[in-house]
Parts: C-alpha cells; sequence; structure tokens
C-alpha cells in the first residue's frame, strides 16, 4: 500500500481561492495516497498510519481540544506535519502550535513577482531549484523568524529588494524545517494562488518539503 498523508483545509478566517488547485496538485505529486479533509474530528482520531499531516492554507481556530492533543502526540512520537502558506495564519491561540511550526503570519505585501533565494541547496523542498528563483507569491512577513529554535534549517529566503512591501529586512525566511520530538516539520510560506500550483519548480519544492516531513521515498 502506497504511504498516506491527510491534507487538512479548514479555515475559520481568510479561505483562498486556490484550495482546489492546490489539493488536486498534492493528489498529482504521486508517491502517496491522498486523503482530504475539512472535518476537525479527522484530527480526533488516530494519526499513525498517516506518514504526514498537512495543513494547506488553513486559517483560524481549526482543531478542537482533543485535535490539538492527538496532532502534538502524532508529531512528538514521530509523525510528519507540513504547513503551507496560510497554515501560518492557524490556531493563534494555542501556543504550542506557533512553535511547531516556527513562526506565525504577520503581514504580507501585495501579490506581486519576486526573489527567493535558495539558503540550503541539499534539502529535497530545494536542490531542484536555481539558486535565485523568481516568483510571485504574497511574501509574507512573521512576527518573528523561526531562527533559534531547536533543530531550525532555514531552507530560502526572500530577498526583499527584488520587491515592494518587505518588513523582515536581510533575514526573511520562506521556507524552513525543523524537529519536533521525533517527527519531523516543514513549512513553505509560497503558494497563494493557483497559478502555483502549476507551476512545475513549486510543485517540485512542495513534493520534496512533504517527503521530507513524512520520511517519503524522495
Amino acid at each position: 500500500m502506497a504511504p498516506r498523508i491527510l491534507v487538512y483545509t479548514r479555515t475559520t478566517d481568510y479561505r483562498h481561492d486556490s484550495i482546489p488547485d492546490a489539493v488536486a496538485a498534492v493528489r498529482g505529486l504521486g508517491g502517496f495516497a491522498v486523503e482530504h479533509s475539512e472535518d476537525p474530528a479527522d484530527l480526533e482520531r488516530p494519526l499513525a498510519g498517516y506518514a504526514a499531516v498537512v495543513f494547506l492554507s488553513t486559517s483560524g481556530t481549526v482543531l478542537t481540544p482533543a485535535g490539538r492533543r492527538r496532532l502534538a502526540e502524532y508529531v512528538e512520537a514521530g509523525g510528519g506535519f507540513a504547513g503551507v502558506h496560510a497554515a501560518a495564519c492557524t490556531e493563534y491561540d494555542w501556543p504550542h502550535y506557533g512553535e511547531l511550526l516556527g513562526a506565525r503570519f504577520d503581514r504580507h505585501p501585495a501579490y506581486q513577482p519576486g526573489k527567493a533565494v535558495v539558503v540550503d541547496p541539499g534539502h529535497p523542498a530545494t536542490r531542484h531549484l536555481p539558486a535565485v528563483w523568481d516568483f510571485t507569491d504574497e511574501w509574507y512577513d512573521f512576527r518573528s523568524g523561526p531562527r533559534g529554535r531547536e533543530g531550525v534549517r532555514v531552507l530560502l529566503r526572500a530577498d526583499e529588494a527584488s520587491y515592494d512591501g518587505g518588513g523582515m529586512r536581510a533575514d526573511h525566511p520562506l521556507a524552513w524545517c525543523r524537529p519536533q520530538g521525533a517527527g519531523r516539520v516543514f513549512y513553505t510560506a509560497l503558494g497563494h494562488a493557483a497559478e502555483a500550483y502549476h507551476d512545475p519548480d513549486f510543485l517540485a519544492h512542495l513534493g520534496g518539503g512533504l517527503s521530507w516531513a513524512g520520511r517519503l521515498p524522495e
């Protein structure tokens, strides 16, 4: 049987129009079976059968107290967790989630072209990318960056000189990974628009991150 991942897209705040394209794109990556849910009860059930749980442009409070406990225990025990784009706008009132993900969304400028710089070319999420990657997105700023948290490995950063409105200056991480207990966590701030989920470089970036988080064949 193919490994399974759970893609969760519940929103209680802003909802991205790109979610249907995003779910279809993850299904099309291959190498794993995808279960898609917006039902918080699905996060209250045992998660050990999943290689990874993916919060894909979730927003607001999306988990019950039981779901929070289940997700935390799953990752600590060795499960994979991946957050995409608005996953950083999620569960603001659960402190552990901010620690798990590594950062929380602050603001973003207008959707526009810019440049992402590969910081770590040895990771499955970045090894296929050019050293400087031209992309169009919202270029999220975070309340504080993930550096300094245990085991954080920054993979991509934004070149704020390449677009208007950046607020984090030279150290502006866009994608990173980290351990959590026995588990693995990957996050990418990219993926706002439906067009991203038809871009081969972005799909390889996303697929590499999911594969790493879930310890799946690359």
